[in-house]
This record gives structure tokens, sequence and C-alpha cells, in this order.
């Protein structure tokens, strides 16, 4: 007799605790540690809290959905923190207006409407203008540096051959170049770890002003709201489901998730977070099979933030740009690679403008730059069916 697929769903994954879905939830630290730590650098947003905010609701997200769904920055928000200078008051508007959206989408069941709605070139042309932007914004810190010495661009490029090979072969190696890093540190500057302390990070709450409300809501809100829908909610669905068959996650749970955890967090930590199907591979890749490996991960998260926060933000403030620019250049590659990857020829048309715009000027503007090309494409397409018939 066959299983109803409703029964399917509702069946309860397990959980395992152990060495295999520990070594992969390290998958997605690729997309997680540069961004968390670039954002943290470049808005002054205390890294501690970030980090315990982003375990608690990793951990929450593995009893929730039993799976091994990652928690990611949001990343259109993220790279124009890093690479336009949005405040950090700015980057948490931005995170609530997300949170206020999908939560709502997910309640009134809007998501297969915006689905049909949103041109999926434009979605990509954020993904690929943002990912080069992070790569311009990597050149732009290593190109200040010695040409040799600790932290110079001889450094610069030899973690990021490292990080080449480590990508080609799948191996899990962007944590060891991370840990690179505080090696670099410590051979450049040995007094930087006499800062490193014990201790909980102070807590700021974090109250946006009306500026940073206008510029959260444009540059960050609105280009991550159609990225966060196609890849944080649709994607990562469709993925569950081709990695666990009998445990696809809906759309609407993964939304609501999306929402309540920016409600939740934005205002204390600052990060707006997100799940991804990249981030869901990486881990699969990796070895994660069940919510046990996240559930691990956020303990690790929340144990770092907890007892080290209070000296975080200063040795991160100090961190390498040979290992740090690397480390950003790759993830903005994959993030190109995503929406290169994934547009036919004829999107392309949409795509490249829209992208070329995010990457020279502001993610808002190649975003509507991208809906105005998309509407005029599929006029011409529709006028040809119609002369075709």
């Amino acid at each position: 007799m066959t299983t109803p697929a409703s029964e399917k769903e509702n069946n309860t994954p397990p959980l395992r605790f152990d060495l295999r879905e520990l070594a992969g939830s390290f998958g997605d630290l690729g997309t997680f540690i540069p961004l968390t730590v670039a954002m943290s650098l470049s808005t002054g947003m205390d890294f501690g809290w970030m980090l315990v905010a982003a375990g608690l609701m990793t951990i929450a997200t593995g009893f929730l959905f039993r799976l091994p769904i990652p928690v990611q920055p949001m990343k259109a928000i993220a790279a124009v923190a890093i690479a336009e200078g949005l405040s950090g008051g700015a980057v948490v508007a931005a995170g609530w207006v997300m949170g206020i959206v999908l939560t709502l989408v997910a309640v009134i069941g809007l998501i297969p409407l915006i689905d049909r709605l949103v041109p999926r070139p434009v979605v990509r042309a954020i993904q690929l203008g943002i990912g080069i932007k992070l790569v311009i914004n990597a050149a732009q810190w290593i190109g200040p540096l010695p040409m040799f010495a600790p932290n110079s661009v001889f450094t610069a490029c030899l973690i990021s051959a490292m990080l080449l090979i480590g990508t080609l072969r799948n191996w899990p190696i962007v944590l060891p170049a991370f840990l690179a890093g505080f090696v670099i540190l410590a051979i450049d500057t040995p007094n930087a770890y006499n800062a490193i302390s014990f201790g909980t990070p102070e807590l700021n709450w974090i109250t946006p002003t009306i500026e940073d409300t206008q510029a959260g809501l444009l540059f960050g809100a609105v280009p991550q709201l159609p990225l966060t829908l196609l890849n944080s909610v649709l994607a990562v669905c469709a993925l569950s489901g081709d990695y666990f068959p009998k445990h696809r996650v809906a759309p609407k749970r993964m939304a609501l998730s999306v929402g309540l955890m920016n409600l939740l967090c934005i205002g204390w930590s600052g990060l707006p977070m997100c799940h991804g199907s990249g981030g869901l591979a990486a881990q699969y890749r990796a070895g994660a099979r069940t919510g046990g490996s996240v559930i691990m991960l956020g303990g690790v998260k929340i144990l770092l933030g907890l007892c080290f926060g209070i000296s975080l933000l200063p040795i991160l403030s100090m961190y390498p740009a040979a290992a740090l620019a690397p480390l950003i250049a790759f993830a903005g590659l994959s993030l190109s690679h995503a929406g290169w990857a994934a547009t036919d020829r004829l999107d392309k048309v949409t795509l490249l403008p829209s992208a070329i715009m995010i990457a020279l000027t502001h993610t808002l503007y190649g975003f509507l730059l991208g809906l105005v090309i998309a509407v005029v494409v599929l006029k011409i397409k529709n006028k040809r069916q119609i002369i075709a018939e």
C-alpha cells in the first residue's frame, strides 16, 4: 500500500549526534564565516552576539525540521553592508522588514503567487551581481598589502590556491583557511592575542534611525526579498525533497522559520539570517544527514560567542586581509556561479545588464533595471508567440 505524501511529510526524522554529523555541520562555514566576520568588521556590530543568535536559531532549526538545514547570513544584505557601507542600524532595519514580510507571506499563503510573479533572471542577476561585488571588494582589501610579508599579497595568493584546490576536490577547506588567518595574525602581530578574555559580551539593543530604516529598506530588504524567496524558501524545500524524499519541508514552514528567527533575533544580534539550498548541499556533501548536525554546530557557536564574545571583535578587527579577502572572494564566486549556471541563454539578456549595474553601483539599481528588462523581454516573447501562431 502506498503511503500518502502528507503522511510522508509528517514522519519524524531521527536525530543523530556522532562525528560524521559534526563534520557535516561544518560544510556551510564557507558562507557563514567570511560574511559574518566581514559584516561585523564593516558595521561594528558585536560578533559574539551574532554567534549566539545564529547558534540559537541553528539549534531551533535542527529540532524544528530535524534535517541539516543551515542558518546563513542573508547574502544580499551582507554584501551591501560589506561593499556599500550600510550602518548597523540599516542592517537591523532590513532584517526586521524581511522578518515581517516573510512571516506575513507564510501566514497568508502568498509564496506560490510571488514565485510566479518574480522573474527568475532578476533573482539570478542579484546572485551574480553581489557575488562579483564581493570579489571586487576582496581585491580592494588585498591591493594595499605588501607583496611579501605574513599579511601580504603572496599570502593571499597561497590561501586562494588552497581554497581553489579544496573546492575542486570537495575538501572541507574553509575552516582550515579561516584558522590560518589567526596563525598569520600571531606571526604578524604577536601581541594581538593579549586581548583574549573570557566573558559574555555586553548586550546592546540596536535601534535604527529614520535614515537607517530608509537605507535598510531600499538597499537591503528590496533586493534580498526575491533572493530569499527563491533560494532560502523554494529552492531549499525542493532540495530537501531530493535528499530526504519522505521528509520534504513545506515552503510555508520554511518561510515562517526565516521570518520568525529574524523577528526574534535581529534587534540584539544585528545579523539577518535565512536558510539556503547551497548550504544544505554543502552540509549534505560533507556528511550531515540529520538535524543533529546543526544542533551540535549551534552549540559550538553559542559556546564561542558566550565564552570569548567580549574579546572577539577587537581580535577580528586585526584579522589579516590576506586571509579574509580570499574567503570573501570565494564566497562571492560561489554565489556568482549559482546565478550564472542556472540561467539559460535568453535570460542572460536580463541577467547581464542587471548584474553589471549591481556590481558597479547599488544592488537596488540593478534589481530595478532587471525588472524593466525582464518585462520588455517578456513582451517580445509574447509577440513572437502570437506571430508564430
